[in-house]
């Protein structure tokens, strides 16, 4: 149970992830599929799932919506961080590099 409350909380996590990955993929994104968990680790490695009605139904009870643009970057060795957007102005670069 631990590791899918991990799994969903990476997977949150995963979804903002995308706008710092984007360099990486030519400047092309895509949105997660709807049901989609995306899980990312420390080491910046980064997988996905499709979980089955049950999984996901037990994952959506401890899911919490994202509020705001959140950002991610890896470090020269891959370790990965997460960015504080909680100010105004980190908000708006947030949102301006997802666009």
């Amino acid at each position: 149970m631990h590791s899918i409350k991990f799994v969903l909380v990476a997977g949150l996590v995963g979804l903002s992830a995308a706008p710092a990955f984007a360099e990486d993929t030519m400047g092309t994104m895509t949105m997660m599929k709807g049901g989609q968990v995306t899980a990312i680790m420390p080491d910046g490695h980064m997988g996905t799932m499709m979980p089955d009605a049950k999984m996901s139904a037990d994952m959506m009870k401890k899911a919490k919506p994202i509020k705001h643009c959140m950002m991610m970057m890896t470090d020269a060795k891959g370790k990965a961080y997460m960015i504080d957007t909680s100010t105004k102005k980190a908000q708006a670069e947030c949102e301006k590099m997802a666009m």
